[in-house]
């Protein structure tokens, strides 16, 4: 099943005051100077999988600036379920102080993002991105999650119950005195959610670790590895059942060293992704600049293999400038696996010359001051 694309429409959002683009599922080159608005059409297509989009930013920082007007933001899609209208923008409904996104699938209001993982899976790189093994274990191990999306459609639901679930114990812990059959309910459900989302974690790294392994790609292959407190207990040969078990006695015995941190000190939260350079056996944050953005790239393209290996499913793909720190024999590599996977890649540049190798396969378009041609 090759996820793609059909239609994007975008209103009063970034610098674009509205403008539609149609297109095959081809993968799909975006040409302009700096600043006319490419990188803002990937952040558009981002916001149709769980999240903040590729940016993180603020909803409020969406919006067109030099316009009033809410910003909206409609696509078209095959997605896992057939075809599919998804459109969000500013929640208008919305009376608080605090913005929200409103969501609609297919006309109907969307109980939650993660219904939007029966619908779509996406994965991108941004220059911002290359950092993510110098950052805190936090980013890699949002990174991981995305990831895993495409394996486990209900990890994302995990993860915001997991995470709900857990404030709500902090809240407790914080108050003092908080009633031990409460805290026992929550600390049920982070316990049963950690497994899940551990598994869940595991298993996407054993498949793209195994689709590395049979890559004939001359980038520097990464080797994956998840580490936590349910996750090694899994790695050990523990069930399911307990390795949940396992944490929810964690939880239970941690309390008093929770409260006085006003934090909760163990858990699926704080677990780190490590990446090595296989050939090297080199830890990924000790690697050079360029080999950190070559192993990124090649976990993506290891993912979306391993997607449609073990599910059938090849999700869309955005790589934001990511040719130009390509030397011309590895970008006619990447265009050969891209065409290879018949995935639908978005991918900018500053200039058309840097896609020589991929003309006859993809659509070309240009990028001029928020306007597409």
């Amino acid at each position: 099943m090759q996820l793609n694309i059909s239609s994007l429409s975008l209103h009063h959002f970034r610098n674009y005051e509205a403008a539609r683009l149609s297109v095959t599922p081809a993968p799909v080159v975006l040409f302009g100077h700096n600043g006319a608005g490419k990188t803002n059409l990937l952040e558009a297509l981002s916001l149709l999988v769980p999240g903040r989009g590729l940016r993180r930013a603020k909803l409020g920082d969406l919006k067109q600036a030099s316009c009033a007007d809410p910003w909206a933001v409609v696509a078209y899609a095959n997605g896992l379920q057939g075809e599919v209208m998804i459109a969000t923008g500013r929640d208008m409904e919305n009376t608080s102080d605090i913005e929200k996104r409103a969501l609609k699938i297919d006309g109907k209001p969307a109980k939650s993002q993660a219904d939007l993982t029966r619908h779509m899976s996406m994965l991108w790189l941004t220059p911002q991105m290359e950092q993510i093994f110098l950052e805190s274990t936090s980013e890699a191990r949002k990174f991981l999650d995305r990831l895993v999306y495409s394996f486990a459609a209900e990890h994302a639901t995990h993860v915001n119950a997991y995470e709900q679930a857990m404030r709500e114990r902090n809240r407790l812990l914080a108050l003092g005195n908080a009633d031990s059959s409460w805290l026992s309910a929550l600390e049920n459900t982070m316990a049963e959610k950690a497994a899940a989302i551990a598994a869940a974690r595991l298993s996407t790294v054993q498949h793209i670790n195994h689709a590395v392994q049979g890559s004939t790609l001359s980038f520097p292959k990464p080797q994956l590895a998840v580490r936590g407190l349910v996750e090694d207990a899994l790695a050990e040969g523990k069930s399911a059942l307990e390795a949940e078990n396992h944490f929810r006695d964690a939880l239970c015995g941690g309390r008093n060293r929770d409260a006085a941190a006003g934090r909760t000190l163990a858990g699926p939260h704080r677990s780190e992704l490590l990446v090595t350079h296989r050939e090297r056996g080199v830890l990924a944050h000790l690697c050079s600049t360029g080999e950190q953005k070559a192993l990124i790239l090649s976990i993506i393209l290891a993912q979306s293999r391993a997607g449609s290996m073990w599910n059938g499913v090849v999700p869309v793909i955005l790589l934001d400038e990511v040719v130009a720190h390509l030397d011309p024999a590895r970008r006619l590599e990447l265009f050969a696996e891209i065409c290879d996977s018949k995935a639908q890649v978005w991918m900018t540049g500053t200039d058309r010359s840097l896609f020589s190798g991929i003309e006859s396969a993809a659509q070309f378009f240009e990028v001029r001051n928020g306007t597409i041609v």
